[in-house]
């Protein structure tokens, strides 16, 4: 239970998929403008990571290693996290139409989010590590708490940016930085601020 706990709060903070290894940036950037949206989002990414980093790992540890076929891990992580982005899009558009209709394109390019392929890449470098090691992925509720707190350290990521840009609305931004140089100066911050965690040890 300590490593399942050291491992979600780990991965929120200290191996955030945006502040540490900049990986979703283009959605992160782009449906950032107000929070709504940006939870929606966030919601969204979440569930994906969920369902689909834990589905990879028994993928991984029970069907691949065990053949040899450690090659089609690639191919088969895709189209896990395309199915799950498909069955996630028709329900926000069933349940959400204005949800849907603000996210837009951003919304099916889950798929194809680096956040969500990076979360089951690194899942998979970590199964091998060490049992001890504060990072590894040693069973089934590992890839859990690994899921999670990327998902969540990504949705945190988003709505705080979101949150900022919103009040930086009415802000008085000199002229040559309005829009998308206050923002990349704004990101560059928190990404310093999150580096905090660095030494963070459970």
């Amino acid at each position: 239970m300590e490593h399942f706990f050291s491992l979600l709060v780990r991965s929120i903070f200290v191996d955030n998929m945006i502040f540490a290894f900049f990986l979703g940036m283009c959605s992160f950037l782009a449906v950032s403008k107000n929070v709504k949206t940006a939870l929606g989002l966030g919601a969204a990414v979440i569930f994906v990571q969920l369902i689909t980093l834990p589905v990879n790992y028994l993928l991984q540890t029970k069907v691949l290693a065990p053949l040899g076929l450690d090659f089609l891990s690639f191919i088969l992580f895709i189209a896990v996290i395309a199915g799950i982005v498909q069955l996630v899009e028709m329900v926000v558009e069933k349940f959400s139409p204005s949800l849907y209709a603000s996210l837009g394109i951003f919304l099916p390019l889950i798929a194809v989010n680096c956040a969500i392929m990076g979360g089951s890449l690194f899942m998979q470098q970590r199964i091998g590590m060490d049992p001890a090691d504060t990072q590894a992925i040693a069973c089934f509720g590992d890839s859990v708490a690994f899921a999670l707190g990327s998902g969540i350290g990504w949705a945190l990521a988003i709505v705080c940016l979101a949150a900022i840009r919103e009040k930086l609305e009415y802000a008085d931004v000199p002229k040559p930085l309005k829009g998308v140089g206050i923002t990349f100066i704004t990101v560059g911050l928190m990404a310093l601020a999150f580096q905090c965690f660095s030494g963070l040890s459970i």
